[in-house]
């Protein structure tokens, strides 16, 4: 598997999450779910939410955990902030990804290209009217309220092998994330709040004049 470049695995994860234990009561595949996921997602005009990330690997042991917050614009705006462990900044105005390591006194800025562009982070504030070209989708309900999709990318060298996205009376509430490597990552979302106004503004990476800046192929 093709590794992620430096910084961009924290979109590659935004992953998640505890599937609920209660029986199916219908399926879809293909089209008609994709159809229906692309619709919700499409309502979100921006996603404001905290997180709690957990990354475990193949045998189950947590390796990590972190906590944040985030926030995502359509078209092709967002913001992402690690606060614990360690702070980090990840920043996409829909061309370039920038990643800012405060402890590293570093920026590195990457193209949005097509790979990229398809990490579950991006599907809260890219295009999703193609998701049938790009992944396999299934969904399932879950209760009334529950609606499970799960993504299955069609590219080879896509940066996850499945992701699946839960929400709640319409609300996403988890994603999770698994790599090629059984490394399973987990977002949890609280505090959500979606389609309140939020300035283009906010979505702007600033940091000192003295770090270093490094970019695509150089």
């Amino acid at each position: 598997m093709m590794e992620s470049p430096k910084g961009l695995w924290i979109l590659s994860i935004l992953a998640a999450v505890l599937m609920f234990a209660l029986p199916a009561h219908a399926e879809e595949s293909g089209e008609e779910a994709a159809a229906e996921l692309a619709s919700m997602l499409e309502s979100y005009e921006t996603f404001q939410a905290s997180f709690i990330q957990i990354v475990v690997n193949e045998n189950g042991n947590r390796v990590q955990e972190s906590r944040g917050s985030l926030k995502a614009k359509r078209p092709g705006l967002f913001y992402w902030e690690t606060s614990q462990p360690h702070s980090q900044f990840v920043v996409s105005d829909g061309n370039k990804v920038e990643v800012y390591d405060p402890d590293l006194e570093q920026v590195t800025v990457h193209s949005l290209d097509e790979k990229v562009s398809t990490t579950p982070a991006l599907l809260l504030s890219g295009e999703v009217d193609n998701l049938d070209e790009t992944y396999e989708v299934s969904m399932r309900s879950v209760g009334e309220n529950t609606r499970e999709f799960t993504l299955e990318p069609r590219r080879e060298d896509s940066l996850f092998v499945s992701l699946r996205l839960t929400f709640f009376k319409g609300e996403l509430q988890e994603m999770r994330m698994q790599d090629s490597l059984s490394q399973l990552s987990v977002l949890s979302f609280d505090d959500i709040r979606l389609n309140e106004d939020v300035s283009d503004s906010a979505f702007v990476l600033e940091y000192p004049d003295d770090v270093d800046v490094i970019r695509d192929g150089a």
